[in-house]
């Protein structure tokens, strides 16, 4: 958990994620930034980076996928193709982007360019903060898509072409490990067990009698 800046942004459950986009979030803009984030497991800045042409066709429908441009990317390493999830797509239907010259998805004050990282950021942890949630950042978001993705099944190498990490040791640092997991991981070790041998006594004290009463045990200790 994340506690002034110090620690790894927090995995958000159901229930906090459904309390964040029920009451946290108070606007049509700011529920569409956060459910970019969390849809599509990209940075705060790829986020706030995105022109409304990567979201939406000419007529205003969200499209299919959208695009995170490689010059927006960490490292401007390569181009990223989202599918656009049903759940992203109805806030994305509701949210009517502000024209602008620049047309970006989040223009930033009075139009110009883009809302800041840092605006985002306080966005999110003011949204957090109304229904009570604990130890988040923006970057919970990207956490918990890569996590349940990773607890789903799907293999690191398909993770990785969503998450657009350099590698896969990258990758694996957001990942978390929940307490079940260890504990079934585990308790998978049970199947190692040997089955109890009840000749071990005999050969260990073969003159004992199956049964001892008061007056024999203590022949025998």
């Amino acid at each position: 958990m994340k506690i002034d800046r110090h620690g790894k942004a927090k995995i958000l459950s159901q229930s906090e994620i459904q309390r964040l986009f029920t009451d946290g979030l108070l606007t049509a803009r700011d529920k569409t930034l956060c459910a970019v984030m969390l849809y599509t497991a990209c940075r705060v800045k790829e986020c706030v980076t995105l022109k409304i042409k990567d979201v939406y066709d000419s007529k205003r429908r969200a499209r299919p996928e959208l695009i995170i441009r490689k010059g927006n990317t960490k490292g401007k390493l390569a181009t990223r193709t989202i599918p656009v999830l049903d759940d992203l797509r109805r806030y994305l239907s509701v949210y009517k982007p502000p024209l602008s010259a620049d047309g970006y998805l989040f223009p930033g004050r009075w139009g110009r360019g883009h809302i800041h990282e840092d605006s985002a950021a306080a966005i999110f942890r003011e949204g957090c903060k109304r229904v009570d949630i604990e130890g988040s950042s923006t970057h919970s978001c990207r956490r918990t898509a890569l996590t349940l993705m990773s607890n789903a099944g799907i293999p690191l190498r398909v993770i990785q072409e969503i998450s657009g990490h350099r590698n896969l040791e990258q990758l694996q640092r957001y990942l978390e490990v929940e307490p079940d997991q260890v504990r079934g991981a585990i308790a998978a070790l049970s199947m190692l067990s040997p089955v109890p041998d009840t000749s071990i006594g005999k050969c260990l004290y073969p003159d004992v009698p199956e049964t001892l009463d008061d007056s024999t045990a203590s022949s025998y200790i």
